[in-house]
């Protein structure tokens, strides 16, 4: 059977009037049917924009899939037209944008917004029968079904966020690229949320892309884990070879170490020195040997080739073989 999502070398970038940004850089990665998989990495490593471009919804005339392959469910997305993303958008895939405040419709109710997706892949339902599932998935997210005729304004962030999350759901999609779906949330909110999700990806055995900064969130959610620093997958693996493993990509052990420790006595963080590539520049070498405590002379010269230590991929020259094969 066919990986729900593949995508090889893929290469994403934003034409400007005075630059061209190189969002997304021979990135790799695939997916199972009902998998988790989490996407971290600082803000600008391209995660939104891979999102984005597997929905084809690249800022027109700015944004541009120069090269690579999105194939989901054996079928190649890359050069289909509109009309068969409309069909495949909210209905196949669906999406949890960053801010539940912005996404949804300040003039329209949130009952007709979550009908809107009925009425646009299940016109052969009857009224009564799309109102009674808008009913149902909007108890199922939490919310009264008496409050389906209320506007965004008199919902809580948690509750605009429960409202987005069963917009994506109702048509119980095969995909659903989750876009930083708690922030801005309270702790406790965050943790509904995520539970929420667990329990509505277990009812319909959706497959979910989670894209965060927080590496906490992924260890309790994900199954699978890739780290993606300047448009690059640097690692992927399984949550416990991501966090538990000796073997690690030198930006992934600075995210960890980015965590607050609470059984240590420690004034401050460790943050990652330094800042992101520019992303108008390809690197010569390493897109992270700027930053990295273990660069080498070959870090700057010359990209690393990924390393495979029993399906845990390290993109990092610490694992050539002559350089010892590990760090």
């Amino acid at each position: 059977m066919a990986k729900l999502l593949e995508i090889k070398d893929l290469n994403v970038r934003y034409h400007t009037d005075d630059s061209i940004v190189y969002a997304v850089n021979n990135l790799s990665l695939s997916l199972e049917h009902g998998e988790k998989l989490g996407l971290v990495g600082e803000t600008g490593a391209g995660k939104t924009t891979l999102a984005l471009s597997i929905l084809q919804l690249l800022p027109n005339k700015v944004g541009k899939i120069e090269s690579g392959s999105i194939k989901y469910d054996g079928e190649e997305l890359i050069g289909q037209g509109e009309g068969y993303m409309l069909g495949l958008r909210g209905r196949r895939i669906s999406m949890i944008f960053q801010d539940p405040m912005t996404s949804l419709n300040p003039t329209q109710t949130v009952g007709d917004q979550v009908l809107e997706v009925l009425r646009l892949h299940f016109p052969q339902l009857t009224k009564e029968e799309k109102d009674a599932k808008v009913d149902e998935i909007l108890q199922l997210v939490g919310i009264p079904a008496s409050r389906k005729n209320e506007y965004p304004h008199q919902f809580s962030g948690g509750m605009k966020q429960r409202v987005v999350i069963a917009m994506a759901l109702i048509a119980e999609p095969e995909l659903l690229l989750a876009d930083e779906p708690t922030t801005a949330l309270d702790v406790t909110i965050q943790a509904q949320i995520m539970e929420l999700m667990r329990r509505l990806k277990d009812k319909f055995n959706t497959a979910v892309i989670l894209i965060t900064h927080d590496l906490g969130v992924v260890a309790e959610f994900c199954d699978k884990v890739s780290v993606v620093y300047a448009g690059r997958v640097v690692e992927h693996g399984t949550v416990e070879q991501i966090f538990e493993a000796k073997e690690k990509h030198p930006y992934t052990m600075g995210l960890i170490n980015c965590i607050p420790d609470l059984s240590k006595d420690e004034e401050r963080l460790k943050p990652i020195p330094g800042r992101m590539v520019d992303p108008r520049i390809i690197p010569t070498g390493c897109c992270f040997a700027d930053r990295c405590p273990h660069c080498m002379e070959i870090c700057k010269k010359q990209p690393p080739e990924i390393h495979d230590l029993d399906g845990h991929l390290i993109m990092c020259h610490l694992f050539d073989a002559e350089n010892g094969g590990k760090a």
